[in-house]
């Protein structure tokens, strides 16, 4: 449906090198509504929203606020994927939605309560850590109730102006009558109720809970404030699936994987729809052997071949697990877990040690659901400096950049959250975190293809080797410097508790596509690339793509009756739709560049440089993703026993296995120049209209599915799951 509505030009701020920027930008960070009715902010409007939020909230000076203006303006430096999203609202700047502004959270499993704050949370787009060590949940009440559910009332049943927004409950002797509230508080509210009754002493034998949801508002109705639409197709099953989940641990407390369930059923509601998993990290103890199994075989085959997911187990692909070792673990525990990593994607190692030195206190080693934040019952907002956008000789833009991320962080430790565990967390372990993005760019930059040359060979200690890393040191231990000396500062004038830690990297893996930067410290996946960014099937955003000249294909998961791949992205039977979009890196054509295989660097190169990071910069953790092939199982492994049997910093790493036959449509396809410029041509023949945001406005109707960004940003989150 085409709209006529008058809306601004928006000739595209973002840079030629990072061409997947305006389709991301307008799905995920710009907000509809927020400046005109029924259109979607612009650049510009976005940093105005957030830069009046940041300023108000952090009370910065007039200097301050230029210095943060000029840096997210030109892309040096951004504040939070969330902060974009939600930065400078009303919805916001509410105490109660407080938790919304962050990246990030981590939350010790200790009681009822903690299950449905981790719901909440994710509700508001954080992405939930959950520790779920014994001496935690081993606090948890003992399960001594069935719970028997019937949904009594359909969604949607009653009239929008009758709805009750908060949930009640009525109890009836062993019947319980629970009417769920049409708004978030209501949602969790209703959740954390069946786990509450499951071992609420008023009660002999068999709960009956009658499940009311005719006040929850249907699909498709829009969620004012938050933004996005209502989804709640997977909410009336919910309460079935978590009572026969507790009902298996009657006459005792929940075990680690039962605890994991709950929480994982909570969250495939919330994001139900949804192709990503969930932001989410569940930390277990090394010694638990039902929770390093918890995954196995949860990809089943029958005897004809074909794939079935365990239905009793499919939630838990809401979320990575790690295996927390509280003391140093053998060369063969570090084997065994690469392997396990490599085939299922599952089971890294999280030295505790290292992380608790580097948070200054026993039991802060709790992870945010991409591994770079070490705390205890914490948020943490993200800044990131887009390092390829600046010149390496540039010492003066690199400490505004680095400077800009650090006020941007301190702001939000104005913040009074309500529930005492986060209230009492900040106020003893505040924590901020200032990450970068582009790293290898900027080296690129810096160094140029010699320094390419010398990744191939495995970063291996020659005299130029050791010059390279004495050079990479000190840019990165300066940076490290001005992040601190600049959040202490604030903190000081202020009447502001000092973190202790304020330096990690992200993965970047949205934020990076703003201006074409390689994610976090990572490598690019290939000098050029096609990049394809998932769509719901005639959404707006996708349908300008294909105005502005690019390609639209079925997703993976669209197939015919055979088991085939659809080709025709408007047959009746598919879903979602791949843009594909083809990326070239600034650097690529550097005089030698080409001759560089960047996908068959080493994974001791990956791991060498990550230690870099780690290192000199990073004070909380590196969040890194290592891709290995089937031989470097075992030099990968030593490589990570020696770092931690030597205390040289090591806290976890993801692992990601290497296919030499690759999958088809993947997020990533390397190609050549020949074929860059070929597709970048056809591009142009096909292109409607030059302006994307025009382009966009033909289409836009008014829909925004996605609430902004997850709270998990990793390139391992688009790629399929191991099979």
């Amino acid at each position: 449906m085409v709209q006529n509505i008058e809306r601004p030009s928006q000739t595209s701020p973002f840079p030629p090198s990072a061409p997947a920027a305006n389709p991301v930008f307008y799905r995920t960070y710009s907000r509809l509504g927020e400046v005109a009715d029924n259109r979607r902010e612009t650049w510009e409007e976005v940093c105005d929203r957030t830069l009046s939020g940041i300023a108000e909230l952090g009370q910065l000076t007039a200097d301050e606020v230029a210095l943060l203006s000029r840096m997210q303006r030109h892309l040096y430096s951004l504040p939070s994927g969330r902060w974009l999203w939600v930065g400078g609202t009303d919805w916001a700047s509410n105490p109660e939605n407080f938790s919304g502004a962050y990246n990030c959270t981590s939350t010790n499993v200790v009681d009822w309560r903690a299950f449905g704050l981790m719901m909440d949370l994710a509700m508001m787009g954080c992405g939930t850590g959950a520790v779920l060590e014994p001496k935690y949940i081993d606090q948890l009440p003992v399960i001594r109730n069935a719970v028997q559910v019937k949904v009594v009332g359909d969604v949607g049943t009653v009239t929008k102006g009758d709805r009750q927004e908060k949930t009640t409950v009525e109890v009836d002797g062993n019947v319980v009558r629970l009417r769920v509230g049409d708004s978030r508080q209501g949602w969790v509210a209703s959740y954390q109720t069946v786990l509450e009754l499951s071992s609420d002493e008023r009660f002999s034998g068999t709960v009956q809970l009658e499940v009311d949801l005719g006040s929850v508002r249907p699909a498709g109705e829009r969620l004012q404030g938050f933004g996005g639409v209502a989804n709640p197709i997977r909410l009336p099953n919910l309460y079935e699936r978590c009572a026969r989940i507790l009902k298996t641990a009657i006459g005792r407390q929940l075990n680690s994987v039962e605890c994991c369930l709950l929480i994982d059923e909570a969250a495939a509601c919330v994001v139900a729809g949804n192709i990503r998993r969930s932001a989410g990290m569940r930390q277990f103890d090394s010694e638990d052997g039902l929770a390093a199994a918890a995954k196995d075989n949860l990809w089943q085959q029958d005897e004809n071949g074909n794939w079935r997911i365990d239905p009793e187990r499919d939630a838990l692909r809401m979320a990575n697990h790690t295996r927390v070792f509280h003391r140093k673990p053998t060369q063969e525990e570090c084997t065994d877990a690469v392997r396990k990593q490599y085939y299922s994607g599952e089971g890294a190692i999280q030295w505790a040690g290292e992380a608790e030195r580097r948070a200054q206190g026993k039991g802060r080693y709790g992870l945010n659901p991409c591994g770079e934040i070490l705390g205890q019952n914490f948020h943490c907002n993200l800044a990131e400096v887009h390092l390829n956008q600046i010149d390496p000789n540039d010492l003066q833009t690199q400490e505004m950049a680095f400077k800009a991320g650090a006020l941007s962080v301190a702001a939000l430790l104005n913040h009074r959250f309500a529930e005492p565990r986060y209230h009492t967390s900040r106020m003893d372990d505040p924590i901020v975190g200032v990450s970068f993005t582009g790293l290898f760019d900027f080296f690129v930059n810096a160094f140029g293809t010699e320094w390419l040359r010398w990744w191939a060979e495995g970063r291996p200690d020659t005299m130029k080797g050791l010059e390279f890393k004495t050079k990479e040191r000190e840019y990165l231990s300066r940076w490290k410097t001005i992040v601190h000396q600049t959040v202490w500062e604030y903190c000081d004038r202020h009447n502001l508790k000092r973190p202790n830690r304020c330096t990690t990297v992200q993965p970047a893996g949205t934020k990076s596509l703003l201006s074409g930067a390689s994610p976090g410290w990572h490598p690019p996946k290939a000098q050029r690339f096609i990049r394809r960014i998932t769509f719901r099937k005639n959404d707006a955003i996708a349908l300008a793509c294909m105005d502005y000249g690019y390609t639209i294909v079925p997703s993976q998961s669209d197939k015919d009756d055979e088991g085939n791949l659809l080709n025709d992205p408007f047959d009746p039977r598919c879903t979602e739709w791949l843009v594909e979009i083809p990326v070239e890196v600034p650097w690529a054509n550097l005089p030698g560049a080409d001759e560089i295989v960047i996908e068959k660097f080493s994974a001791l190169a990956q791991f060498d440089f990550y230690m870099q990071v780690q290192q000199h910069y990073t004070a909380h953790n590196t969040s890194a993703t290592i891709e290995l092939y089937e031989e470097e199982i075992e030099p990968l492994a030593e490589a990570i026993h020696e770092a931690i049997a030597q205390d040289k910093g090591y806290i976890s790493a993801a692992l990601l296995a290497r296919f030499n036959a690759p999958f088809p449509r993947l997020p990533f396809e390397k190609i050549d120049k020949a074929t860059y410029d070929r597709l970048n041509a056809e591009a142009k023949q096909r292109q409607r209209i030059g302006d994307f945001y025009e382009a966009l406005t033909r289409y836009d109707i008014g829909e925004i599915f996605e609430a902004g960004p997850s709270g998990c940003d990793s390139d391992k989150c688009l790629f399929p799951e191991p099979k």
